[in-house]
């Protein structure tokens, strides 16, 4: 047999195909395992599938077994030989002798998931070296239609996609586990100020509502245009990444123990934009005048003064236009890796693409849906997407949104955790201004303009974890700043958040 064949570093370009990093014997020990006791199976079948076998014969062998057993039927050398009798490669081999004779050397199927990790490690190192040779071909050509720019984007999906490899052998768990999983979140909520199990969005009402931004939840924020969907979230944002403190977190790890790391794909609008948004809120200075410059001297001193305090919020802005779905989950990996990651918003859903060549957009939709929950169940960290509506909204009596109004899938319902609305009743109700010649009618639309000015309501029409309803939050437009409402029985001036 042949022994463990090792790869020496920087001899990239001297490697052969047989020089290739493998291990025939541990190949042979966990076929003969498998094929001795099918139980084994069960075991190792998170860990390695026929494509991490070196050898090709070893790989249509495990393949075969693979199916048998998976049909409830016996998997040994008799029942393979049937199947394997006519295979070339097995020939070569012995025939179906070679069967028997791995069968008879297996020493012992306690050690078969030591076996099936090392080739699955070996695979892994081949795949980087064949990586890397092909990363060194492409870079070699110099053509017009290949940009270095892309070639480093599609070396990093590939490296991404072969680390996922094997990341999700958890399986089943005990409920002891899951109950002790439990007991951990509710202690640390409370442990938390104010109680809430998720990170808070700053906005009192809504965190009572939620019991925070849960971990590993996709929350769905959606609304019609000029509701203020991205005022919303660019707030909720803002708030968690002001709120930032690391520490150590109740799991006796470093992290987040307020606030946390916040990233934001801004697929709509620009950095520049997003960034005077919250530097509006932040400084009280209207978004219009920032854009104009038209500030005095006092609001000049403020929007400085709010921009060196922001300097160092942990919230990181991504404005690339058009991400495919791939890519955006990508991103946010790196982002965690290096900077931490504790909530992600997306504005917004519509504007991410999907791997289809779009000829089905509500197959797309879904994909993309699918994939946020995919990335916030694998960060383990609440991802926040903004949703359009559909226009049927605007044909209703009552303009209040509903599940039925999210747009082009069914399917961003069904994947959500949370569904959120933000609705403000002001703005429809600013364009029902009567004539000046209809008194009576001015009076009344007077009096609800007075009742519904600086209000909004978050609807929120779907929630795993807790109650349905809507939250009263106020809203100033000169800043597009979201806040906490003060309601009638409360004294004084607006909460802070």
């Amino acid at each position: 047999m042949n022994e463990i064949t090792t790869f020496r570093p920087g001899a990239l370009e001297e490697a052969k195909p047989d020089q290739m990093p493998h291990s025939i014997e541990a190949e042979q020990q966990l076929l003969g395992a498998i094929l001795t006791n099918n139980d084994v199976f069960d075991r190792i079948a998170m860990i390695v599938s026929k494509d991490h076998f070196y050898d090709p014969v070893h790989a249509r062998i495990f393949d075969v077994a693979a199916q048998r057993i998976a049909k409830n039927a016996l998997a040994s050398p008799v029942t393979l030989k049937t199947f394997l009798e006519d295979d070339e490669g097995l020939k070569e081999l012995g025939g179906p002798a070679y069967l028997a004779r791995l069968a008879g050397a297996a020493i012992s199927g306690f050690a078969a998931r030591d076996y099936a990790q090392m080739i699955y490690d070996l695979a892994i190192r081949r795949e980087l070296i064949m990586l890397g040779r092909d990363i060194a071909d492409r870079a070699a050509k110099v053509e017009v239609s290949s940009e270095p720019k892309e070639q480093i984007v599609e070396a990093e999906q590939k490296l991404y996609k072969l680390a996922e490899q094997g990341s999700s052998e958890s399986g089943f768990q005990s409920f002891l586990r899951a109950v002790t999983d439990a007991v951990k979140v509710a202690n640390a909520a409370y442990q938390r100020d104010g109680g809430l199990a998720g990170v808070s969005t700053g906005l009192v009402d809504l965190d009572k509502k939620l019991g925070g931004l849960h971990r590993s939840d996709l929350l769905i924020l959606a609304g019609r245009p000029s509701m203020g969907k991205t005022s919303l979230a660019t707030n909720i944002a803002f708030n968690i990444a002001k709120a930032y403190k690391r520490g150590i977190t109740h799991d006796g790890t470093e992290g987040a123990v307020n606030g946390g790391v916040v990233g934001f794909y801004s697929l709509e609008m620009s950095a520049e934009q997003l960034a005077a948004r919250i530097l509006s809120e932040a400084s009280e200075v209207p978004s219009e005048q920032i854009r104009r410059g038209d500030m005095t001297e006092a609001e000049f001193r403020r929007f400085v003064d709010a921009a060196k305090q922001l300097e160092s919020c942990p919230l990181y802005i991504d404005d690339t236009p058009a991400l495919p779905i791939s890519q955006l989950a990508a991103r946010a990996r790196r982002l965690k890796r290096t900077h931490g990651l504790d909530a992600l918003f997306v504005d917004y859903l519509q504007l991410v693409k999907g791997t289809g060549k779009g000829e089905n957009r509500v197959n797309e939709i879904s994909e993309i849906s699918q994939g946020l929950k995919a990335i916030a169940k694998e960060l383990d960290i609440p991802v926040v997407a903004l949703s359009q509506l559909s226009r049927q909204v605007e044909s209703r009596e009552d303009k209040r949104p509903q599940l039925s109004d999210l747009r082009e899938s069914g399917s961003i319902e069904q994947d959500a955790d949370v569904v959120m609305f933000v609705f403000r009743e002001e703005y429809y109700k600013e364009r029902e201004k009567p004539g000046d010649h209809e008194m009576d009618k001015m009076a009344v639309w007077q009096d609800e303009m007075e009742r519904l000015h600086g209000k909004a309501e978050v609807i929120i029409g779907k929630q795993r974890h807790g109650p349905i309803g809507s939250v009263d939050l106020s809203f100033e437009g000169r800043f597009t700043r979201f806040g906490n409402l003060v309601k009638p029985w409360q004294d004084g001036s607006p909460r802070e958040f």
